[in-house]
């Protein structure tokens, strides 16, 4: 059967024919052109530059996003991210030669980067802007074509997504396709030559499973329980700031997001009293609670909420007509609830007691690996003991959250938070092949040594090459 689906306007659209055009340009090698992509990341940095408040306009419809938080989060690290891949692809697509071994000798060996092919990103509504554009950046710079399929959750954003890059960036190279998650699936099932999702790790497993079947390599940029350490030499004026500010950006609707705090007994009452000031400060002139994306995750948040055993130390409150719910702390809320079991990606924190560092990162280390680890501390020991032992896809320590936000360190998971990373130079690296070449003169045939028949001498002087 012909996959087909109808776009905005309401018309037929042909999905094999879309993938098979896009395969066309690529094959054309058009795509390979270090200036062809150099042109794109620029159009893309310019296309996100140009049209700024369109886009802080469409992520206040679709997230009630401040336009503060929509700069910072969508517009800025986009921009800074294509540029910097304008600035250093040529320099990243580069072979990399590597000394081979004597018995290797006479000959040269290096890694060739070429383009995977066809790439079909798959974006996320928490982020749509960031999170669907980001990991295209490093897709255009490895020169690929390159199918985005923005979330359907935030329809503002990706129909506008959807007109302006036909109109700054290369259409038969670059193409947006909008539809719901059966789209999603009907694009996976024409065998991409590699996928990126960002998403929850549940659809992320359906995902990978049907990217199987096509054998299509993935990257999955996928979320879990991110945990915060709190030990008890924290700076815990700094800490109760800084974990409020980023769990309330979007609010507490981002992968990275603080899920639970741990914190050491001794501090645990100050750091709760002044995570309350700090709400009270960050929120002053907002009357109501914080939007939430749909009906449906509210009355999942809530859901949680109400099913707490934990003391509500902080807000509580929800709107439903307005799908707001207030920011909440609970404290120690049984870790076989909802709150504790589940992402929560609202903003409703959890905070636990534990004894100790080693509890904590016990209480870590027990569960699935998270997208990120965050950790408040002063001492060298403490921060070299929890970076050691505590694996999670990236970590932060005395902030959290700004390790997304460097072209300079790759962003991914492990386990079940992801697959892959990306991010400048390291986007480039996974959207490209690696290839192994090696070359070898005709002469002298040294491998003559090594042909039959096999006598011992032969045998004797392979024993002392090899």
């Amino acid at each position: 059967m012909t996959a087909r689906t109808t776009d905005a306007a309401g018309t037929d659209v042909d999905i094999p024919a879309i993938v098979a055009g896009l395969r066309s340009t690529h094959a054309s090698g058009r795509t390979r052109s270090l200036d062809w992509r150099r042109e794109q990341l620029n159009a893309l940095a310019r296309m996100v530059a140009d049209n700024e408040t369109r886009i802080l306009n469409a992520l206040e419809i679709d997230l009630g996003r401040s336009p503060f938080e929509g700069w910072l989060a969508d517009v800025s690290t986009t921009i800074n991210e294509a540029k910097d891949a304008a600035k250093n692809v040529g320099k990243w697509a580069r072979r990399r030669h590597r000394l081979l071994e004597p018995s290797q000798l006479p000959g040269r060996g290096w890694i060739e980067y070429e383009p995977y092919g066809t790439v079909l990103v798959i974006g996320a509504w928490n982020f749509p802007f960031a999170l669907t554009l980001g990991p295209a950046v490093g897709a255009i710079a490895a020169g690929n074509t390159v199918l985005l399929k923005p979330s359907e959750v935030a329809p503002a954003s990706s129909a506008l997504m959807a007109e302006l890059v036909p109109r700054y960036l290369d259409n038969e190279a670059i193409v947006v396709l909008e539809g719901d998650g059966m789209v999603s699936q009907q694009l996976i099932e024409q065998g991409f030559d590699r996928v990126c999702f960002t998403g929850g790790t549940e659809i992320g497993r359906k995902v990978y499973q049907t990217a199987a079947a096509q054998l299509t390599p993935v990257t999955l940029e996928l979320g879990g329980k991110s945990p915060v350490i709190v030990a008890a030499d924290a700076d815990i004026d700094v800490a109760a700031k800084r974990i409020v500010w980023t769990k309330l950006i979007n609010s507490g609707q981002i992968c990275i997001a603080p899920d639970y705090v741990l914190v050491e007994e001794s501090v645990r009452d100050r750091l709760v009293d002044k995570m309350a000031e700090a709400v009270a400060k960050f929120e002053a002139k907002n009357t109501g609670g914080k939007r939430i994306v749909n009906e449906r995750h509210f009355a999942r948040l809530t859901g949680a909420l109400a099913a707490t055993e934990g003391r509500v130390a902080v807000g509580g409150g929800s709107d439903a007509a307005k799908i707001e719910i207030e920011p909440t702390v609970v404290v120690d809320p049984s870790v076989d609830e909802p709150l504790m079991t589940e992402e929560i990606f609202g903003p409703i924190l959890p905070v636990l007691t534990v004894g100790s560092v080693e509890e904590a990162i016990a209480f870590v280390n027990a569960r699935d690996k998270p997208l990120a680890a965050y950790l408040f501390t002063k001492s060298k020991a403490i921060r070299e003991q929890v970076i050691r032992r505590v694996s999670a896809g990236g970590m932060v320590v005395n902030h959290l959250l700004f390790h997304f936000a460097t072209a300079k360190l790759p962003f991914g998971g492990v386990g079940p938070s992801g697959i892959g990373a990306y991010h400048g130079r390291h986007g480039f690296e996974e959207f490209s092949h690696r290839k192994t070449v090696l070359t070898k003169p005709s002469r002298p045939d040294f491998a003559a040594l090594v042909y039959p028949p096999y006598t011992d001498r032969a045998w004797k002087l392979a024993r002392r090459l090899f």
